[in-house]
């Protein structure tokens, strides 16, 4: 049931309850209106009778002035008068009629006032000359009472009517924003963030629009933050896949080409029956197969530090310094990693190994230093948080921390374990990146493979 339906509901059993109490009440009052006006009529009619046979006295024609005085209370509402062991003489008041016809029997046992009856003894002349009978008949008081009624239902009735009909286009028009707003709340369940609602609205609803276009904001900010992350993954996952292509060309294709020289030679010298030579070329394949495994294992290090969990942080943080070593052979590293940092967790460990692997790389291709240090240590009150800080001597930070797609990936990476990352420029040139993530990380809703992605 709509919410506008509910509310006429609710407003028609307050009607309803009004009447029933209100009827209550009104019947009460009736009652006490009925019962008075028949004591009323009945106290009159005996002041009547006892008046009319005080000037009785002394009349030529006793019994006939005593029925003249029955009939004179022909036409009265409330009475029935008659004298006792005569017939003719009886004066019945006259049956009213209504337009909402006679009253109900509920309707007089709800009143519930019952005829009255007295007997007055006439004495004419010290002689007795009968007995009137006076009785109280309240059907025409009730008729008038059960008249007022209906007309007071008939009218409450039109203003129920028209209070409801009222009540139905208030609301309507009252209730429309709502209508608005979720529609508006339909268009951003299917994606449009960029749904706003611009329209005045009262004081109650004006802070219910206001949170609703602040949510879009926020989700169209999130949603574009989460196209951001996905080209930069997809851009990231390309330049891996250059510079691996570029390893397996530049490291392994010469010396597999190198290998099947050696085995054409061994072949050769095999026709040739000059078994001596071949122990050489024998060798060379060892020693090719040797440097091939070794940039194996640096390659499948760089794409998931699968040992991160059997070798610890601290020998997983020396694979990469190695590796860039070897290529930069001029740039001095220092390394430092707490004992009690060295296993942590899956999730810390990663997060730790992708963050160092991105400055390093950073460091090294963009910065030009001479010096790389890294620390990992525990934080100022112990274990409850772990702290990574990369520091170089080389150029430092030239533009927002946002505009690069590795310190984006950095960012979101420490925000993924609820951490917090910091990048300032050294005093004396060069770039600091501190990482501080709680321990153990708090992880969001975020799938585990984007700590476990590529860098």
């Amino acid at each position: 049931m709509s919410l506008r339906f509910r509310l006429i509901g609710l407003i028609a059993i307050v009607f309803v309850i009004s009447l029933v109490l209100g009827g209550a009440i009104v019947s009460f009052i009736a009652s006490q209106s009925v019962h008075t006006e028949m004591s009323a009529a009945l106290q009159v009619g005996q002041q009547t009778i006892e008046n009319a046979v005080d000037d009785l006295q002394g009349a030529r024609d006793p019994q006939r002035d005593l029925r003249n005085l029955i009939a004179s209370f022909n036409g009265n509402r409330h009475l029935r008068v008659s004298l006792a062991g005569d017939a003719d003489a009886v004066a019945a008041p006259a049956k009213e009629e209504s337009p909402f016809g006679d009253a109900p029997a509920w309707f007089s046992r709800l009143i519930s006032v019952a005829p009255t009856q007295e007997q007055i003894d006439i004495a004419i002349d010290g002689r007795r000359s009968g007995t009137v009978v006076i009785e109280t008949d309240p059907h025409n008081e009730i008729l008038e009472v059960w008249e007022e009624f209906c007309e007071s239902l008939t009218v409450l009735a039109l203003f129920c009517g028209q209070a409801i009909l009222l009540i139905y286009l208030f609301t309507g028009r009252a209730l429309r924003p709502l209508d608005r707003m979720a529609a508006a709340l339909e268009k951003v369940g299917h994606g449009d963030y960029g749904t706003r609602i611009t329209e005045n609205l009262g004081p109650e609803l004006s802070r219910l629009r206001d949170s609703f276009n602040s949510m879009t904001a926020q989700l169209a900010d999130m949603d574009e933050g989460n196209r951001a992350l996905n080209d930069q993954l997809l851009t990231l996952q390309e330049q891996e896949r250059r510079d691996l292509a570029r390893d397996l060309h530049d490291e392994v294709g010469p010396f597999l080409f190198a290998i099947n020289v050696d085995i054409s030679n061994i072949a050769r010298l095999l026709k040739q029956e000059r078994t001596a030579e071949i122990a050489a070329h024998v060798q060379s394949i060892g020693e090719a197969v040797g440097h091939m495994q070794r940039q194996v294992r640096n390659m499948l290090g760089r794409l998931r530090p699968a040992g991160l969990a059997e070798i610890g942080l601290g020998e997983a943080i020396g694979n990469i310094v190695e590796f860039w070593r070897r290529r930069h052979p001029g740039i001095r590293y220092q390394v430092s990693i707490a004992p009690e940092c060295e296993r942590l967790g899956e999730a810390a460990d990663i997060t730790l190994y992708r963050i160092v692997q991105e400055c390093v790389s950073n460091a090294v291709r963009h910065a030009g230093p001479t010096e790389i240090s890294i620390s990992v240590r525990p934080g100022p009150h112990g274990l409850d948080e772990v702290i990574a800080e990369i520091a170089d001597d080389g150029t430092g930070m030239r533009e927002a921390p946002t505009k690069g797609f590795g310190l984006v990936g950095m960012n979101e990476r420490v925000a993924d374990v609820g951490g917090r990352l910091t990048l300032t420029n050294r005093p004396g040139g060069g770039l600091s990146v501190v990482a501080a993530l709680p321990c153990p990380p708090r992880r969001n809703s975020r799938v585990a493979a984007a700590q476990a992605g590529v860098a």
